[in-house]
């Protein structure tokens, strides 16, 4: 009797991967869309309180933090463009550039928040209640809540990052392969474009 012979074969479709990736970055605008429209609304109502809240924010860090995104948004980028040349170690480094960026940007939005708290300043704290108005309290609510939202996506991105620079290693992803480094870009200039919205909102606001 003939032995038959199964063999595995290892499918890949690059823009399949690339649809799915963009059918989630547009679940994801749907959710910040939503959250941007709930901030203007409430901004229309409470100008002046939305503008003394403000105040209370840092502008410096949350310039450096833009300029922090915007410069790993140009390392993710060029690791693509490195790879597609076979320079793995230039795309490998560029991709841990990205990641410390990103736990750069972390670090500065822990200090931020964390001097917030030092002064009272966080959802359902005694002092808010005592001293900030009703518009001030909804626009450090949605401060907290879309900011902390931001974040999360932020360490989910790394998380991403670095399983693609694990592929990377093992030869997974390589220069006729590297979708899954592409949609990790996708998602990581999601990320960016987010906090391009969310840093004149809260600290530029007037």
């Amino acid at each position: 009797m003939e032995q038959t012979k199964h063999v595995e074969h290892d499918h890949y479709d690059p823009e399949a991967s690339k649809i799915g990736m963009w059918l989630f970055i547009f679940t994801e605008l749907l959710l910040f869309g939503g959250l941007f429209i709930i901030y203007s609304v409430y901004r229309y109502l409470n100008p002046d309180a939305f503008h003394l809240a403000a105040e209370e924010l840092d502008t410096f860090i949350g310039a450096v933090n833009t300029v922090i995104l915007l410069v790993s948004s140009m390392t993710i980028a060029m690791s693509t463009t490195a790879i597609q040349k076979q320079n793995y170690r230039l795309t490998q480094w560029l991709l841990a550039i990205t990641v410390i960026l990103a736990f750069v940007f972390l670090v500065n939005k822990y200090f931020e928040w964390g001097a917030k708290f030092s002064h009272g300043i966080y959802p359902g704290s005694e002092h808010m209640l005592e001293a900030f108005s009703q518009g001030e309290i909804l626009f450090f609510g949605l401060y907290f809540v879309m900011t902390g939202l931001h974040a999360l996506h932020i360490v989910i991105g790394m998380v991403f990052i670095i399983w693609v620079m694990f592929y990377i290693k093992k030869r997974k992803v390589h220069h006729n392969r590297f979708a899954l480094l592409e949609n990790s870009g996708l998602y990581w200039h999601l990320v960016d474009a987010i906090w391009i919205f969310l840093f004149p909102l809260f600290y530029l606001i007037s």
